[in-house]
Parts: structure tokens; C-alpha cells; sequence
């Protein structure tokens, strides 16, 4: 006869213990829309924050336009280079057009992708990403138009969001219609 009060109980503590883990899911999801709503704290320009995963950041120029959500589409503008070595990665500040990705869906590095998601048009922040956030321990084969990175290299990262296509004052509500 103890067996299977045994038993009961145990399902019903693993019933309790699915219904807290769901509401502890639901909590954090909450929240998460919640932070994605609100600005993030700001600090000062200059100051390095580091991240749980090792990634850090230190904010260059704030902005004042719309901060992204994930999956919405941004225009970013980077340079990146291996911070052991100095090399170049890749530049484009000067091309015509900025670079565009989704924001948090993963197009690019895990550091940048974790800090891409704090940012507003307009912020241009220094992102180090730390090996395991970045290429790894085998690195990046060179490529056509893409130099080799070396394995456990740590990459550097300089990042301004320039536009979330869609958010932006039209030309329009700016000049008028007159």
C-alpha cells in the first residue's frame, strides 16, 4: 500500500513541479517583452559592460532612435578585426549601403547578435567577443573576399546602428505635404 502512494505523490510533485516550471517560463518570457520594450539602462559612454557570457561592450555614441526587437530588420555599419593580431576582418563604414540583418536571429556572431539587441539608431558601441562567442576554436578558413581567422582568436567589433527600415520618419511627416 505504500508503493503507490508512493507514486502519487511523486506525479504529483512532478505535476507541481511542471506547472512552477511553467510558470517560471511564462514569467521570463514576460519579462523579456517587457525589456524589449523599454530602453536599456543607460550608461555612460566609455564604460565597459560585460556580459554573463564573457562578451563586452563599451558604448562609443548613444543614439536617440528606436531600439530593435527581435527579428525586426536593422541596418548596421561594422569593422571588426582580430584582437591578437591586429587583422582587418572587414570594414564597412564607408560602403554605400549599411549591412543589413535581423536583429537576435542569428546572422551574425553570438556576441554581436547578444549586444545587437540592446542597441538604438544612432549607438555606436565597441563589442569584444570572446572566443566562444565568436569563431571558436577552429576559427575561419579563408574564403573568396574573406580572410582566414585563427582559432580561440578574440574578435573586435565596432557597430553603430543606423536604421530599422520601416521605423523611420517618412520624408513626408518631415517636409510636408504642402
Amino acid at each position: 500500500t505504500s508503493t503507490p502512494a508512493f507514486r502519487t505523490q511523486t506525479s504529483l510533485s512532478a505535476d507541481l513541479s511542471r506547472s512552477n516550471f511553467l510558470k517560471n517560463v511564462v514569467g521570463a518570457v514576460g519579462v523579456a517583452s517587457i525589456t524589449t520594450m523599454v530602453p536599456s539602462f543607460a550608461f555612460a559612454d566609455g564604460e565597459e559592460i560585460k556580459l554573463p557570457s564573457g562578451t563586452t561592450y563599451s558604448i562609443v555614441k548613444s543614439g536617440d532612435g528606436p531600439q530593435g526587437v527581435v527579428g525586426e530588420l536593422a541596418g548596421i555599419r561594422f569593422k571588426a578585426e582580430v584582437k591578437q593580431s591586429g587583422n582587418k576582418i572587414d570594414d564597412i563604414f564607408d560602403t554605400p549601403e549599411p549591412y543589413y540583418t535581423r536583429v537576435g536571429a542569428g546572422g551574425l556572431i553570438k556576441g554581436v547578435e547578444e549586444v545587437l539587441v540592446k542597441m538604438r539608431v544612432g549607438d555606436r558601441y565597441i563589442i569584444t567577443a570572446p572566443t566562444n562567442m565568436a569563431f571558436g576554436s577552429k576559427g575561419r578558413p579563408a574564403s573568396a573576399g574573406k580572410p582566414r581567422i585563427p582559432g580561440d582568436a578574440i574578435i573586435i567589433f565596432e557597430v553603430e546602428m543606423v536604421s530599422l527600415p520601416g521605423r523611420e520618419t517618412e520624408l513626408i511627416d518631415l517636409i510636408g505635404d504642402d
